[in-house]
């Protein structure tokens, strides 16, 4: 196993329990991943990040990326996610943010990886745990989460191999919600050709808080039953060990009470009596099914009788409009412009940040620094270096004490290919003082390439604006001096340059 290599990817809409993960995994024994890739979902970024890189333990992986994916469902920040890790990793663990891992979760993620690659498998799912109240009966709810021990390829801890994902263009984002998009990743794979397995390793599933109507909501998971039927065939719950629950009888329902209020508009009281008759007797074993195994409290007992009464109709209807809807074309995979050439902001991100440094003597590159731009130019990428120099109008510093600085800066790192400076000051109202797009733009048609084919990595976010500005890529290198609005703004986040050039140089180009 030690020359397999893996990346834990884990898409988040910012819950609390994404913390205690990330602490059960820094704490876990065994080999770490190669990557880790958190993926924030939130359809608006907050105030506060998904996750701070900066609170990250030290190894709790080679590589540490958090990328914004928009709000676009799971399907759609696992892809983005996998996507990121460079195509020399064996395998993607998806982790869900409200799992935990055990103390050897590493240790056994490797020896069912090793199994699965003697084999020849092409995923390993693990055995799900759902710890569920002492002293008491469960609720409906927690019952429900509890059917995550026995489902199938469920991506709450699941690998698959790279290769295979991509074979079959990973998940597909027509699934919007958390349901079924795993079931139907995995019989594309075995559509492929190749064998899906189970491990060893165990991970809990712990029963988050919920609300009221939560079940209610659950039912518009029918319209993905449908497209599961379209794309794998009616056979296709059989073969991802799935159920489709009470659907037939809530048709039953709902044609009852459709039957009772048109046969009251007709003033035909015989089909009116009869349907609604059928429809109270469905909702009442419906609704006494759900509450007689649970705990039976009085909110309990309200909550099931109001969902029982609403959910028939629900389910029916997203059943019947997806039904009678056209199958939506998948969407293709993002394809980025290649890239070109690398840009580097100076200060914090090149070089420690000495406030308006004349003097070359005190240039101290970044920890790592000189090794990601030695990487960088090894594969071939020209380099420029963006920067704000306002000390030359504040009267802090010379161009002759800022030559003498850069020219320390490439005798430490290597001439850099180009590097396009802002002397102004803030107020100056100039075009190239970032986040002004000027700098970038300059610095790209010197290189001879287009914009949209660099990428800036910067420590602030004026970085990162300066890039979107001007029809670049951002990234951002976190800093002290970075503002948690900053992090939580930024499209791509990376714990440190090596990272961020790891990270480019695994992509496409």
């Amino acid at each position: 196993m030690t020359d397999l290599r893996y990346a834990v990817v884990i898409p988040s809409l910012g819950r609390p329990s994404l913390r205690s993960l990330l602490e059960a995994l820094a704490a876990a024994e065994g080999p770490r991943p190669e990557w880790l890739v958190v993926v924030d979902d939130r359809a608006v970024p907050a105030a506060e990040p998904v996750v701070d890189v900066r609170e990250l333990p030290d190894g709790i992986a080679r590589h540490v990326l958090v990328l914004a994916a928009g709000g676009r469902g799971p399907a759609a920040a696992r892809n983005a996610g996998w996507r990121a890790v460079p195509a020399d990793v064996d395998w993607i663990a998806f982790l869900d943010d409200d799992v935990l891992v055990p103390e050897d979760w590493c240790a056994a993620l490797a020896a069912d990886l090793a199994a699965a690659d003697a084999e020849g498998a092409a995923a390993s799912q693990a055995r799900i745990d759902v710890p569920l109240p002492e002293g008491r009966r469960p609720t409906d709810w927690e019952r429900g989460t509890a059917g995550l021990s026995g489902a199938r390829w469920i991506t709450a801890d699941m690998a698959y191999r790279r290769n295979a994902l991509a074979e079959v263009d990973g998940f597909d984002e027509r699934f919007p919600r958390a349901f079924r998009e795993d079931a139907d990743l995995a019989l594309r794979v075995q559509d492929s050709g190749r064998r899906l397995g189970v491990g060893r390793r165990r991970t809990t599933h712990p029963v988050r808080p919920t609300g009221r109507w939560t079940s209610l909501r659950q039912q518009r998971g029918n319209a993905d039953d449908v497209l599961m039927r379209r794309l794998h065939g009616s056979t296709w719950a059989d073969r991802a060990g799935a159920s489709i629950g009470r659907r037939p009888r809530h048709v039953l329902i709902t044609a009852a009470a459709l039957l009772a209020v048109g046969g009251a508009l007709a003033r035909r009281p015989r089909p009116a009596v009869l349907g609604a008759l059928t429809w109270a007797a469905g909702v009442g074993e419906f609704a006494w099914a759900r509450i007689a195994p649970g705990p039976r409290t009085r909110t309990e007992v309200t909550t099931m009788i109001a969902t029982s009464v609403a959910i028939p109709t629900a389910a029916v209807w997203w059943w019947l409009r997806a039904l009678l809807g056209g199958t939506p074309p998948r969407p293709a995979a993002p394809e980025p412009a290649p890239l070109k050439a690398l840009l580097l902001d100076r200060d914090g991100t090149l070089v420690v940040d000495v406030p308006y440094n004349g003097d070359p003597a005190l240039v101290r590159p970044v920890p790592g620094a000189v090794e990601a731009v030695a990487e960088a130019r090894a594969a071939g990428l020209p380099i420029g270096v963006v920067t704000n120099q306002s000390g030359i109008a504040r009267g802090a510093f010379t161009s002759e004490q800022m030559a003498e600085v850069h020219a320390r800066i490439d005798e430490i790192f290597g001439a850099f290919d180009v590097w396009a400076v802002c002397p102004h000051a803030p107020d100056d109202g100039c075009d190239c003082r970032k986040p002004a797009p000027g700098s970038v733009r300059a610095a790209a048609d010197r290189l001879g390439v287009g914009p949209e084919t660099c990428v800036l990595v910067g420590d602030i976010g004026a970085d990162v604006d300066a890039a979107r500005a001007a029809g670049a890529r951002g990234v951002l290198v976190p800093t002290a001096a970075t503002a948690t609005a900053e992090l939580a703004a930024a499209p791509v986040v990376c714990r440190d340059l090596g990272s961020a050039v790891a990270h480019l140089l695994g992509a496409p180009r």
